[in-house]
């Protein structure tokens, strides 16, 4: 390494203010010559999966001055999208993510930083950190705080946040649990700090993270209170001043093929709807072509591998132990392509590390849960440029269904038709005005997927919005569909008590109007005010892009 960044502050007799500032921080004259290594950290009392990042900050830091840099600490805001689901707070979490990566490239930029440690953990703040080292390509590599464990009850029960939460509430207002049992989920749910226990959003993130070879080994399951993640961020202080040396950055990492095996991965745990989102954002920042047809091409050959809560019965914990991403790469070995990590051995050397693997947890290409993969890519007259659904978690009775639509502008009126018994078997909910301008910041929608399933009525109704879901969702539940409402896009056409027909096998969504009724609709459709007219979102707004372009903000 003959220069670096932040010779830019610390050469020359020019400089000297800056190094009298950098002193004014403590920094002595023994560490100029070190590469200045930013930590940013998203800890935050306010979110359970960043709470225990102090611990991981430390051992981070000790990791960089081990490996010969000098670090400094600056501090990345995070949403908790569990405490902001249902109200005015989730319209900010989406939009996160996109200041998020500009504070990073920001500060980096500002300060000449010669490399990067990114703390993270929950949904939004990885994808926005991802997209920063990706846009910024220098030095970068990635930790993710880890999930919590599984609360316990009696007789072996486990608990989980989505279950024992939000679908428990509905139950609740069934009658089908008592206020008793209710508080014991309320207070069995979240027993630990870490990333909630099934593979919702943040955890799956984790898990593409380091497919993409962004993280090291184990470092997307290891749990959130283990002494494996301590050792994880450690080694990670001490790899990234390897990485400034040997000048590895991002770009040389996210490749096509990286971002291939990470959709693989995927769709073989039936992970979250909301990595569309994400993967498509942080391949545009690396500069690397992944139109979301892709999704769907993969989803068809590559079969569901895992059956993990909240659809399914494993918990992260269990995926840890049977293994990892390793274990789930060894099974997927013939479809994965080889690439270059951050770790220093290569994809396809990680897979031949790889002694056992746990076949109930993660099992054989030979013995799926599911012939496809967990997330399917669909069109039709009611979605043009495509919609999402999490295929893994919706029944086989449900995979072709006909409903009667029943339309509501937000997800506020939707939520009281359900929990007041208004949704009746054969109904199909659409929610719209909620995508990323017309929410704007396309809101997660987990309060009425839960209440739908918790009410009993996940094999008899569906949900279709503009909005997206939280990947605690199960059910037939369709989300992204693109064009969103306030752009026009038909799903702003439907009435109350149109056909609409889901068929997942054929990757349909078709609005059963002919297109003469349909033209008649569109010429009386009047673009509606905007719900947020003032502050940041009424910005987020006026520049975000579609759901199938990945809700990125336009760059001119």
């Amino acid at each position: 390494m003959t220069s670096k960044r932040s010779d830019a502050i610390t050469k020359g007799f020019e400089r000297t203010p800056q190094r009298a500032l950098l002193k004014g921080t403590g920094v002595p004259d023994s560490q100029m010559d070190r590469p200045f290594i930013g930590i940013a950290t998203s800890f935050t009392d306010l979110i359970p999966g960043h709470t225990g990042m102090r611990d991981l900050e430390r051992f981070i830091e000790k990791g960089v001055h081990s490996g010969g840099g000098y670090s400094f600490f600056f501090g990345i805001p995070g949403v908790c999208d569990g405490i902001a689901m249902g109200h005015r707070g989730m319209h900010y979490s989406l939009p996160t993510r996109e200041l998020i990566a500009d504070m990073i490239e920001s500060v980096a930029e500002a300060h000449r930083l010669d490399g990067l440690v990114l703390l993270t953990n929950c949904d939004k703040i990885t994808p926005g950190m991802l997209m920063a080292a990706a846009r910024l390509d220098i030095p970068c590599i990635v930790v993710t705080a880890g999930p919590m464990m599984a609360g316990r009850g009696t007789e072996g029960r486990r608990f989980s946040f989505v279950t024992d939460t939000f679908e428990a509430m509905a139950r609740y207002k069934a009658g089908v649990i008592d206020e008793k049992e209710l508080m014991v989920c309320e207070d069995q749910a979240c027993p630990t700090a870490g990333s909630c226990q099934g593979l919702f959003t943040a955890n799956t993130m984790a898990i593409l993270t380091e497919t993409l070879g962004m993280s090291l080994v184990r470092c997307g399951t290891a749990l959130a209170v283990s002494s494996l993640k301590r050792r994880i961020a450690f080694a990670s202080g001490e790899r990234i001043v390897k990485l400034v040396q040997d000048g590895i950055t991002p770009r040389q990492i996210l490749t096509r093929q990286a971002f291939e095996n990470a959709i693989r991965v995927d769709l073989a745990l039936g992970g979250s709807s909301n990595t569309v989102l994400h993967l498509l954002s942080i391949a545009r920042e690396a500069g690397v072509e992944l139109p979301l047809k892709e999704f769907d091409r993969l989803s068809r050959e590559t079969p569901q591998l895992a059956s993990m809560n909240p659809g399914g019965k494993h918990f992260m914990e269990d995926l840890d132990a049977a293994g990892g991403v390793p274990a789930v790469l060894y099974q997927l070995r013939e479809k994965i392509l080889d690439n270059p990590t951050l770790t220093g051995p290569t994809i396809k050397e990680i897979i031949a590390s790889v002694a056992k693997v746990d076949e109930e947890v993660v099992r054989p290409v030979s013995d799926p849960v599911r012939a496809e993969g967990g997330i399917a890519i669909l069109h039709g007259n009611l979605a043009p440029d495509g919609a999402v659904v999490k295929q893994s978690g919706v029944s086989e009775k449900m995979m072709v269904f006909e409903g009667r639509a029943r339309c509501f502008d937000s997800e506020e009126l939707a939520m009281a038709a359900l929990m007041g018994g208004n949704i009746v078997a054969g109904d199909l909910v659409v929610i719209r005005y909620e995508g990323p301008k017309g929410g704007p910041g396309m809101r997660e929608m987990l309060a009425p997927t839960a209440a739908l399933m918790g009410l009993g009525l996940g094999d008899s109704v569906a949900l279709i919005t503009d909005g997206r879901f939280s990947g605690g969702t199960r059910g037939p539940c369709i989300g992204h569909i693109s064009p969103e409402a306030a752009e026009g896009g038909p799903i702003a056409l439907v009435a109350e008590g149109d056909l609409i027909l889901l068929d997942i096998p054929n990757r349909r969504l078709e609005l059963k109007v002919d297109e003469a009724t349909l033209s008649a609709r569109r010429s009386l459709w009047k673009k509606p005010e905007p719900k947020i007219k003032g502050g940041w979102l009424s910005r987020y707004a006026a520049m975000v892009t579609s759901a199938n372009t990945g809700a990125v903000l336009k760059s001119e």
